[in-house]
């Protein structure tokens, strides 16, 4: 009997310790929106709607919709245009891959076909893989290989989670939680830290935060842009990821519509300068991405640098 108290008195203090973390958790995240909102400017139009502006930054640093609207892709059938570009330093096309593919989503399992695919130069590897990561990342947001079921679009509390992976598979998951969860801390890339928590009240000073209400592909949108200030140099600069990032969301839902991204940074050891924009439709209920375009120049150690960019077109969802 003494030791079922002694249970029940440990398992009710755990939980006392379990909200109470989650208590003060939730007190400093809205004292961190409370600040960020004295920073960011408003156009004139957003001021007149009253917008409640440390709940949109709240809503934005939770966001699971813009990832939620790629994995909603494991649940669909589609078609694609598909156009891969390497260059050389000199700007020459040195490797391609342009193909049209079908996604069939039936009975739990979705499998694919190639209507046609042309590859030049070194792109593919003799045993059809491929020989860029920056081919490899695409391939793994948009092809799909064999038969694979038992898939969902549920998001999850831990979401992209890169520790229990190791190789390529561990760098496609640091880089979607760059795209996916900006302002959230990305383990296993070194010399980086919290420098890409955009929201981060330590560097939150290097950034301008602006939010206008504007008309996007034809539909009413918050325009929440983040930019590095004018004029950074030496540590400051070396503190952020981020260069420039604009997000457009639904003014009655609040879901993504777009989002465009420009990100640097350079350790010695790797460094990299993407540019990416995503455009967002619906299909029914389900947020699926329609058109995505990438520019990037990275290198690794003792990789050879990528310079490359691609284009995804989706349609004919089903």
């Amino acid at each position: 009997m003494m030791k079922l108290k002694i249970f029940f008195l440990l398992l009710l203090q755990g939980i006392c310790q379990w909200l109470g973390a989650q208590v003060n958790e939730a007190v400093q995240d809205s004292l961190e929106n409370e600040h960020l909102a004295q920073m960011v400017t408003l156009s004139e139009v957003v001021v007149n709607n009253k917008l409640n502006v440390p709940s949109f930054i709240d809503r934005v640093k939770k966001d699971t919709t813009f990832y939620k609207a790629f994995k909603n892709l494991r649940m669909l059938s589609f078609s694609s245009l598909n156009n891969i570009v390497m260059k050389d330093k000199q700007g020459r096309q040195i490797a391609s891959l342009n193909s049209k593919t079908h996604q069939t989503y039936r009975g739990g399992c979705r499998t694919m076909t190639r209507e046609y695919e042309n590859t030049t130069g070194d792109m593919a590897d003799k045993n059809g893989g491929y020989n860029y990561y920056t081919a490899e990342l695409y391939a793994g947001l948009f092809f799909t290989v064999g038969k694979v079921c038992g898939e969902t679009n549920i998001v999850g509390s831990t979401g992209l989670n890169p520790k229990d992976k190791s190789g390529i598979e561990k760098r496609k998951e640091q880089l979607k939680m760059l795209f996916f969860n900006p302002g959230k801390k990305i383990p296993g890339i070194p010399l980086m830290g919290e420098k890409s928590n955009i929201f981060d009240p330590r560097i939150a000073d290097l950034y301008d935060y602006i939010i206008d209400y504007v008309s996007y592909n034809g539909r009413n949108a918050y325009k929440f842009e983040i930019k590095a200030k004018e004029g950074l140099s030496g540590s400051d600069r070396n503190r952020i990821v981020y260069d420039k990032m604009t997000t457009w969301f639904n003014d009655r839902t609040f879901e993504i519509m777009g989002r465009t991204y420009d990100l640097s940074y350079n350790t010695g050891a790797y460094d990299f300068d993407v540019h990416m924009e995503v455009e967002l439709t619906k299909v029914g209920r389900l947020l699926v991405p329609s058109v995505l375009r990438y520019i990037g120049n990275w290198d690794v150690i003792f990789k050879k640098r990528e310079r490359g960019m691609f284009t995804a077109t989706l349609f004919n969802f089903r």
